[in-house]
């Protein structure tokens, strides 16, 4: 066997030549837990803010004993605690799909538990935890994870814990390991999970009558998990989004170099546009269309089809054939026809589920049109046959529309090239379509991420040894050191419609077209539109001058003189 072979050999199994080095990468901490070689649990006080919604009233009367420990009242790390609590048993899962930086969390779990305490990983998400899967972390463990992307240790799903059954499971659970707390990552439906689970585990769970503390951890590489300056993002966001970047960048590149092809890039984010405003200000494409100025501007199907036709044909009268088009995962929701004639689809879904379970797909169209609204069948007898069935498509655990099933890009990819030819069919029109994803869910974290992440651990490892319950961990100021605060989860919960029936969940964060990022895009697309502008940002970078580089939309959001973050600064 050759030195070459042997080499390669051990590069197997996460040992490429930059996973090996990624484990080694020096991570910003904030000053208040001290630094990597002695790190200490931080203690918390109240900052005198106070969450509420509009629905605390009705949410403070299914959430008694957790509203009566936080007062739904924001707390802030204010220094060591010197007399952190010790000899508990604490279980973390990851729930929803993978995002950059969630090892980070686990890792920084670990390190300030540190040996007086016991870290217990859960396999499979909730499923683990209502099965009962759990092993020891160890030291070992963290080292070979550290700065890595995925969620591949643990493992993930999207059951919700939601019935008696499963909350017995649960409690079954927490006694046969002995658990004092339990560790939430994920996005927002997950954390409300974290903060029922809270509630439930309160009290008299343990043999000696106490409860099991509940700590959420913000994940989602959507974006749509923000609470103003105390959660200015979710983690994932900025790794997924400079691989998006990366992407549509390359693509940018290559249509002025073919010179022939429009590409339509569907990007992910089911319900907000963080992701597609980001990379628009990463990249400056031609288009990019963002969900909730449609659904706000009150856009019709045909005028956002007719705004993209116009700019093809005014670019091709300069001569430039090309160009990118950016659309939002989840738009079809927030065109005004299609989000009415969705919501009652998803009510008569519910309702006649079973009815519907083995009808083929022209027996489902049949039979959902003489449920539907006149106004609404003749809508949907207008779409294209292969948006009709996945207009029809099961739901997800949520009740959702599966929008990434959907595919939207080629809709409009149809529907332009139909405007173009009855408006000039002498204007040349060849396309590619793309949807990006999976592609950014589980890369090596960005180094805004790695630090985010274990700091969240951090923070999370703190206020269990604090004896908080019923609290999302965050890092704020980060354009200024980092502040740890804890953020209570009944201080988020609304009341909205899911399954045909009234549930209390977090309100997803939804990009504000009042919003600084939203002001600056506005400004600039019609420029981008006329010419090539485009920018190409390259691979995320660990180390360097563009290592620490925050994601656009937070440094013009939370208005930050620059770009760069400064954790532990």
């Amino acid at each position: 066997m050759s030195n070459l072979t042997e080499s390669l050999i051990k590069m197997e199994k996460h040992n490429s030549i930059f996973e090996q080095q990624i484990r080694k990468l020096d991570v910003p901490i904030c000053k208040v837990f001290g630094n990597m070689k002695s790190l200490s649990p931080v203690e918390f006080s109240e900052t005198g803010e106070t969450l509420s919604t509009k629905d605390t009233a009705q949410v403070n009367e299914s959430f008694k004993n957790c509203v009566k420990a936080s007062g739904n009242k924001v707390l802030a790390a204010t220094g060591t605690n010197k007399n952190p609590l010790s000899k508990k048993r604490v279980a973390v899962l990851f729930s929803g799909g993978p995002a950059p930086g969630g090892h980070n969390v686990v890792a920084g779990l670990y390190k300030i538990l540190g040996k007086e305490n016991t870290l217990l990983g859960v396999k499979a998400g909730p499923k683990g935890l209502l099965e009962g899967d759990l092993f020891e972390i160890t030291a070992a463990d963290i080292d070979s994870i550290m700065n890595t992307g995925g969620f591949d240790f643990l493992g993930s799903d999207r059951t919700k814990i939601k019935s008696e059954e499963q909350f017995l499971s649960v409690k079954k659970t927490c006694l046969n390991h002995k658990l004092d707390a339990i560790v939430v990552i994920g996005g927002d439906d997950s954390n409300t999970n974290a903060a029922i689970l809270a509630e439930y585990l309160s009290s008299d769970i343990k043999e000696d009558g106490s409860g099991v503390q509940v700590i959420g951890v913000p994940k989602t590489i959507d974006g749509d998990l923000q609470i103003g300056d105390l959660l200015p993002i979710s983690f994932g966001f900025d790794t997924a989004t400079k691989i998006y970047s990366e992407l549509v960048g390359n693509i940018l590149q290559d249509t002025p170099s073919s010179r022939k092809y429009w590409h339509f890039v569907k990007l992910m984010g089911r319900s907000a546009s963080h992701v597609a405003l980001e990379v628009a200000l990463q990249t400056k494409p031609a288009v990019a269309l963002i969900s909730e100025e449609v659904s706000e501007k009150k856009m019709s199907l045909a005028e956002i089809v007719e705004s993209i036709a116009k700019v093809v044909i005014e670019r091709s009268n300069k001569g430039i054939n090309h160009g990118v088009v950016l659309v939002p995962e989840g738009i079809i929701e927030f065109i005004p026809e299609m989000t009415s004639l969705i919501e009652e689809l998803n009510e008569k879904i519910a309702v006649y589920e079973k009815e519907m379970h083995n009808l083929s797909g022209v027996e489902k169209r049949e039979f959902i049109y003489s449920k539907l609204t006149a106004q609404h069948a003749q809508l949907m007898a207008t779409l294209p046959d292969y948006i009709e069935d996945m207009l029809l498509a099961e739901r997800d655990s949520h009740g959702n529309l599966q929008v990434s099933l959907i595919p939207t890009e080629q809709l409009l990819i149809d529907m332009v090239k139909s405007s173009i030819k009855a408006t000039d069919p002498k204007v040349p029109f060849k396309t590619l379509n793309h949807f990006f994803g999976y592609e950014g869910r589980c890369g090596a974290p960005s180094l805004f991420d790695a630090a985010y992440c274990l700091n969240l651990g951090l923070t999370a490892a703190s206020l269990i040894l604090s004896g908080k319950t019923g609290y999302m961990a965050s890092i704020c100021d980060l354009n200024s050191g980092g502040k740890p605060v804890a953020i209570p989860l009944t201080g988020l919960l609304n009341i909205e419609r899911r399954h045909g029936k009234d549930e209390m969940v977090i309100e997803k964060a939804l990009a504000k077209t009042d919003s600084e990022a939203f002001k600056y895009f506005a400004e600039r697309r019609n420029i981008w539109a006329k010419e090539d502008l485009f920018a190409s940002p390259g691979p995320r970078q660990l180390w360097g001058p563009a290592s620490k580089q925050t994601p656009v939309t937070v440094a013009l959001n939370r208005k930050y003189s620059n770009l760069d973050f400064k954790i532990g600064e």
